[in-house]
Parts: structure tokens; C-alpha cells; sequence
């Protein structure tokens, strides 16, 4: 084999397999119209020489565009999601170079036929690749299996659907979130006889897999080390957020020795600043997300522990791994669980300051 320079050239590869460049071309990009026996000299050459094609320069060069749309659910600027889109936009802004834009499409988390009608907008659009918050497992799985059979990858943020393999996923691993909750929440409970368990609620969907599966985490918790606990519930109306205080005063007229609880959504601020307005003092409470109200309920005391899984990570790595995949031919992990962060009112400024 004649000398080769410091830096491989496709030409180079090409003198050497006794090809065209284009053959060579289409071998490393996995095009079709070459007959097997260019092929295979063309790969062993490649073998031989441990040739790594320069996917940044490539990229750069082909001058193709890449257009993805995120699928989330509708939420008020300041709530858990903007932060996701945060992460999203950062994400596209750091690869503006490879001619890639982002797309956000909203549906209602508490209707599922919402779902199915973005879903269908999307694929209407031909996106090259999508990064969705899954609803429902029946209703999800109908709008990624078309996206199989369309060959556009997709990215489950969040929380994911169990047989339903993704290019990746970014989120908790929200059962074990539960579970540490629960074992957390007991801490402080102690030996308490009752403890209640605060959800938002519209008509039977709580509107979100994550939050069910965190719940899962907990009771499986509170089965195994406090089975003589009742679990109390309330739900609040989702959608009738001006009811709250009323519902609530209602629950502990009717359980006073209730002092501890959770809820496995973002607002739990909602609890938080009800406790501020009743003076209830000692209330043991847990919940999720730093969003403002729920920083400031921590700082004032009226919320115990916060759990946060840093949501602009999940949104800037979910547009990074469609990148990774299409523009440098990257190979993606699949499962990236996000940690489990327990915050106080003494650690929240060394990590909200981030």
C-alpha cells in the first residue's frame, strides 16, 4: 500500500479501492447504487485505515435542514414546561450552524383527544425528528408507531411508555422518585397515623404518566415499611384553581391531626401558600419543581423538601441526541435518567443560582 498523507481523503480511499468518489461517498453515508463488490473493497479499505469521517465538517457543507417539533402540554409562562422549552431553545440556538430549527406544539394533558390532534398536525408537517411528553399509553403509542413507519425519530421527555423503545428518553426514573419520596416524607412524619397524598385532577386524568408513576414509587414505599399509615387523598379541581382554598379548609376541618403530605405534580406552591394564609406551622409538605412560588414557599417554610430534575437539561438534550442522530450519525443512549435532587430552604440558592 503506497503512503498515505497524515489526513484521509475520500479520494484517497477511492485510488485505493480502485472506485469512483462518489462510490465512496454513498458507502460511508449508506446510500444505495453500488454493486456488492465495490462495497466491500471500499469497507475494507475503510477497516484498514480506521477511517472516521469529519461528521462536523460534512455536516457544515451539505447546507441541509433539519426542522423538529416538540410536543408539550399547555402551561402558563413561569410553570415546570417553560423551563423545558428554555433548554430547547438553547439547544437550537447552539446548533444554528447545522440549519436546524424547532417547532412547539401544545395539547391539553387533561384531554387525550387533544393529543391525538396535535399528534396528527405533526405528522402532517413531515418533521425529521420529534420530541414529545407522552400522555396515555394508548393514545401515545398510536402517534409513535407512525412515526416508525414514517422512519422520523422521536424523543420521549419526562416520562416514557413501557414496550414503546424511543431514540431516547430524558427524565426521572419516576418510580424510584416516588420511592425516595415517601421514605423522605416519613422522616418527618415519624410516627403520624395519617398522612394525605394532594393531586390536581379533572375528571378521573391527572394529566401527567410521570406524576401516576411517582405515586406508584410512593405507596410501594409506604406498603413495605409503613403499612399501618392511611394514605389519605384529596383531589383538586385542575381546572378550577379558585376552589382550592375552599376544598381545602373542607379536608382539614375534617381531618385535623393531619400534618403531613405530598403532591407529585409542580404546583405544589398551591398547598404552600394555603399554609402560609391558615398560619399552619408545622405542616409537613413535599413536592416538585423550582418553579418561583415554589422557591419562595420553601424559603418561607411552608414547604418541607423540594424534588427537582432539571428540566432545561432535559429539553437541551433531547434536541441534542435528534442532532447527534441525524446531522453526525451518532449513536444515542437510550435511557438517560435525570438525578433526584432533594432541596431545602439552606441548599436552594447553591442550586437554583445554576
Amino acid at each position: 500500500m503506497n503512503k498515505l498523507p497524515e489526513r484521509i481523503r475520500i479520494k484517497d480511499i477511492a485510488h485505493l479501492a480502485n472506485v469512483s468518489v462518489g462510490t465512496v461517498d454513498r458507502v460511508i453515508h449508506g446510500r444505495s447504487g453500488v454493486s456488492e463488490a465495490s462495497k466491500k473493497r471500499v469497507e475494507e479499505i475503510l477497516k484498514q485505515l480506521d477511517y472516521q469521517p469529519n461528521m462536523y465538517a460534512s455536516a457544515l457543507a451539505s447546507n441541509k435542514k433539519y426542522f423538529f417539533i416538540c410536543l408539550l402540554p399547555q402551561h402558563l409562562k413561569g410553570e415546570y414546561w417553560t423551563a423545558i422549552e428554555a433548554g430547547i431553545y438553547e439547544a437550537v440556538t447552539t446548533y444554528s450552524d447545522f440549519n436546524t430549527s424547532v417547532k412547539i406544539n401544545y395539547y391539553d394533558p387533561y384531554d387525550y383527544h387533544s393529543f391525538v390532534n396535535a399528534s396528527k398536525t405533526i405528522l402532517a408537517e413531515e418533521p425529521d425528528g420529534v420530541m414529545v411528553a407522552p400522555t396515555a399509553p394508548q393514545y401515545t403509542k398510536g402517534f409513535t408507531a407512525q412515526l416508525k413507519m414514517l422512519d422520523i425519530p422521536y424523543i420521549f421527555i419526562d416520562s416514557k411508555i413501557e414496550d414503546t423503545p424511543p431514540l431516547a428518553f430524558f427524565g426521572q426514573n419516576s418510580r424510584q422518585s416516588g420511592y425516595f419520596a415517601a421514605r423522605m416524607l416519613m422522616l418527618l412524619a415519624r410516627e403520624e397515623k395519617e398522612i394525605v397524598i394532594f393531586k390536581k385532577i379533572h375528571e378521573g386524568i391527572v394529566g401527567s404518566n410521570q406524576q401516576e408513576s411517582r405515586e406508584i414509587g410512593f405507596k410501594q414505599y409506604m406498603k413495605e415499611y409503613h403499612p399501618l399509615c392511611k394514605i389519605l387523598e384529596l383531589d383538586l379541581h385542575a381546572e378550577r384553581n379558585d376552589e382550592d382554598n375552599e376544598m381545602l379548609d373542607d379536608f382539614f376541618r375534617s381531618h385535623p391531626n393531619v400534618n403531613t403530605g405530598i403532591t407529585f405534580n409542580s404546583k405544589v406552591y398551591i398547598i404552600g401558600e394555603y399554609m402560609q394564609t391558615r398560619k399552619k406551622r408545622k405542616f409537613n409538605l413535599i413536592g416538585y419543581d423550582l418553579l418561583e412560588r415554589n422557591v419562595s414557599c420553601l424559603k418561607e417554610g411552608s414547604i418541607s423538601f423540594l424534588i427537582a430534575q432539571q428540566p432545561e437539561l432535559q429539553g437541551f438534550n433531547g434536541i441534542k441526541a435528534l442532532c447527534d442522530h441525524l446531522i453526525f450519525k451518532k449513536d444515542v443512549t437510550r435511557i438517560n435518567y435525570m438525578p433526584i435532587d432533594l432541596l431545602t430552604a439552606e441548599t436552594i440558592e447553591y442550586y437554583h443560582s445554576k
